[in-house]
């Protein structure tokens, strides 16, 4: 049966990527956006269908004949809330490549109307989160007790303009961390701690990241928290926003710093993208104080991204899964990262308490 499938926000950073790669593997997405002066000219040059169409209350008759949207229009806060229900109504599968708390929580709120319709909604099929959730799963399977949960990474990528946003619109924002299976704000800056992502150790802070949200859904694990390498003058710096925090939230602020963005970031190029691997670490822990310690390196953050959400889209596009809502780990399992391009494989390193090894 011939399947149809959309991809929103085709004309970003990230969706253009995703437009590339997928005709160069033989496939025929939709292209989708807001804007036609942007949108057709990618269309044409790619010998793609287009639709343009904003998100609102009507965006589900746009979607007459799509089987799947992947959607890639950030900040997802404020764009997946409308796809999503347009998804529902429509009876296509959703994905998107967020890496926001909120449209996580938002999104697994959602399993039971996903199972009505039929449907799958899957976020964060791209770096956000497919690395560590398959990380995450990974330790959960080598220490089925953990209690806790620590995921991160470390990689020299350069920054998309959706990236930057998403970051502008959070500034203000704390900490986010899963204590006692509750999600729980904390002050940003307060947790550090050397982590060797798999170039030895470096400073690090805890930062809300996805996987505070998802990889409990993945793993059940009641405490986790999310970590990058930080110089520790960055950290105190960091905690020092914490005070200026309703200063930095303000839309005064946010608006001027968006407009610079729209007009001032790019992304990396393709040689800044392929000298920059991504470093992957987790490490999980039981009330016997026994680790479980995992690393693996990946492709850059952004070709991560491209491979993991066009493998998800092809996956679901030609096989049966159950309907719902799910995270990418809980769906293929952890060796989905393994799968994809410049992924290398899971190391895992064991400490029991009174043993040296």
């Amino acid at each position: 049966m011939m399947t149809t499938w959309l991809l929103y926000g085709a004309t970003g950073y990230t969706g253009k990527l995703i437009a590339q790669e997928a005709v160069g593997r033989g496939m025929r997405p939709v292209l989708a956006g807001r804007s036609k002066e942007k949108v057709q000219p990618l269309a044409e040059e790619l010998d793609l269908e287009f639709r343009i169409f904003e998100l609102n209350d009507q965006t589900a008759e746009q979607l007459s004949g799509i089987d799947l949207v992947l959607h890639c229009a950030g900040p997802f806060e404020k764009t997946s809330k409308p796809m999503i229900r347009a998804c529902l109504k429509a009876g296509a599968h959703y994905l998107d490549i967020t890496g926001e708390i909120s449209v996580f929580e938002h999104t697994h709120s959602l399993h039971e109307e996903a199972l009505q319709k039929n449907i799958i909604l899957c976020s964060g099929v791209g770096f956000d989160v497919i690395p560590t959730d398959c990380t995450a799963l990974k330790l959960k399977q080598a220490l089925p007790d953990a209690t806790e949960l620590a995921l991160g990474f470390d990689s020299d990528s350069g920054i998309s303009p959706g990236t930057m946003k998403t970051m502008v619109e959070g500034l203000g924002g704390g900490n986010t961390v899963r204590k006692d299976g509750q999600l729980t704000d904390t002050a940003i800056g307060k947790h550090q701690r050397l982590i060797d992502f798999g170039r030895g150790k470096k400073s690090a802070m805890a930062i809300p990241w996805g996987d505070v949200a998802t990889a409990y859904y993945t793993t059940g694990i009641p405490n986790i928290s999310a970590w990058i390498p930080t110089p520790r003058p960055a950290i105190y710096a960091a905690r020092l926003m914490n005070v200026a925090s309703p200063l930095l939230s303000s839309e005064k602020v946010k608006q001027p710093l968006l407009r610079w963005v729209e007009q001032g970031v790019e992304g990396p190029n393709k040689e800044e993208r392929a000298g920059s691997a991504a470093y992957i670490w987790g490490q999980a822990k039981n009330a016997d104080g026994v680790v479980k310690t995992c690393r693996i390196r990946t492709a850059n953050v952004y070709d991560l991204t491209v491979y993991g959400a066009l493998e998800v889209t092809q996956r679901l596009l030609s096989g049966d899964y159950a309907s719902g809502s799910w995270t990418p780990a809980a769906l293929f399992g952890p060796d989905l990262l393994e799968s994809l391009p410049g992924s290398g494989r899971f190391e895992i390193d064991s400490f029991y308490p009174g043993n040296a090894n």
